[in-house]
């Protein structure tokens, strides 16, 4: 993982999700909605999404130019964090978002969503694979959540348990 001192954390934006990251919240997962898997990777998230039985568009587009589906599922590239929060909120687009804990700390998404996001916490770290690997040989160092926008949730802090 990159850290503060070596300034690359672009270099590291190709950190893939687990299928079981995806397993996980499936009880939060709208089944009527088109699915787009707006970050399309090394290609497997889309096919782990459909795996479950969603309906899922996973296309390698540039995210900036598309807008596709009802509900956006995926794991962005966290050097992107505020420029892709930006553009689902103009598009109004609801969204499932898996991103570092203290992204909730910025207060960008704090004036993009004035308290509409809402928070899945998974029960463990998520072990991201690098980019064509099945495995990555270091465990990940950090938290992330899953932040949710217009889902409707019961409660707006979920544990997954």
């Amino acid at each position: 993982m990159a850290g503060f001192h070596t300034k690359t954390f672009t270099l590291h934006d190709d950190y893939m999700t687990p299928k079981s990251a995806w397993e996980s919240i499936m009880k939060y997962i709208p089944d009527d909605k088109v699915i787009w898997d707006a970050f399309y990777g090394d290609g497997k998230s889309g096919q782990d999404l459909r795996d479950l039985g969603l309906n899922v568009i996973h296309k390698d587009n540039d995210f900036f130019e598309s807008d596709f589906g009802d509900l956006v599922i995926s794991n962005p590239p966290f050097s992107k964090k505020k420029e892709i929060l930006q553009r689902l909120k103009e598009l109004d687009k609801s969204f499932i978002l898996l991103m570092p804990q203290n992204t909730l700390n910025n207060n960008y998404i704090r004036e993009l969503f004035d308290g509409e996001i809402q928070i899945i916490v998974p029960r463990r770290r998520i072990q991201f694979l690098k980019n064509g690997e099945e495995e990555h040989p270091k465990k990940c160092n950090f938290d992330c959540f899953y932040y949710c926008y217009k889902l409707g949730l019961e409660n707006d802090i979920n544990f997954l348990w």
